[in-house]
């Protein structure tokens, strides 16, 4: 495991990995299996920042592959952009932000995870992201706006399919200040699923894991 890295049992089948990014490009990359559809997609990267975040993303599910004593081969992605294991059944989702990298794998179900910092900007995207209730119920605060975003942006990423807006297609319980466990929606014309999400003051703000 990574100096530094926070590792959050959210179930027994469930584990996530918050990893400080302190370590340049060659030394994320020393050593980590990277398929050349990964190594595709990392050249297509410029941005030095967003070329070590990607990495760390790999470092921190490389080493909950590790810890559960499977063998890391890389991933692949789905028609959606969604990533994968290489020839392993679990679930995983990757999420990163400034100076920050999260993993999640979850071993018997689907999963999504999400980091953000806390940001006024947040205030901006309410109009399309909100549902009127959600939106009386976070009032304009910064930290529930923050909340309502990151679950929102985890079960999407559980989802892993197109054609969901967050407005009208997932939805959120109202929540008390500072709760770890939220109930959340996706809710489709021809399918609804009930959904648990872990929400976490960590990090640079919030980590949110739905599943």
């Amino acid at each position: 495991m990574s100096p530094n890295a926070q590792l959050l049992t959210i179930s027994p089948d469930c584990q996530a990995l918050l990893l400080p990014i302190v370590a340049d490009e060659p030394d994320l990359q020393a050593g980590l299996p990277l398929t050349q559809p990964e190594l595709n997609e990392l050249a297509l990267i410029r941005h030095p920042a967003q070329r070590t975040e990607w990495l760390a993303c790999r470092v921190a599910i490389r080493q909950l592959v590790e810890q559960l004593g499977g063998v890391y081969t890389g991933l692949y992605k789905d028609e959606y952009g969604k990533p994968h294991l290489r020839g392993l059944p679990w679930s995983i989702s990757l999420s990163h932000t400034t100076g920050w990298a999260a993993a999640v794998l979850h071993q018997s179900r689907p999963v999504g995870i999400d980091i953000e910092p806390i940001r006024e900007q947040f205030q901006r995207v309410v109009p399309r992201t909100l549902s009127a209730s959600e939106i009386a119920h976070a009032a304009g605060l910064p930290e529930r706006l923050a909340v309502y975003w990151c679950a929102k942006e985890s079960l999407y990423k559980l989802y892993g399919k197109r054609q969901l807006t967050f407005r009208e297609h997932l939805h959120i319980d109202p929540f008390t200040d500072g709760a770890i466990q939220l109930t959340g929606y996706v809710r489709l014309p021809d399918h609804t699923e009930t959904l648990t999400i872990c929400c976490y003051t960590i990090g640079p703000g919030l980590l949110a894991v739905a599943y």
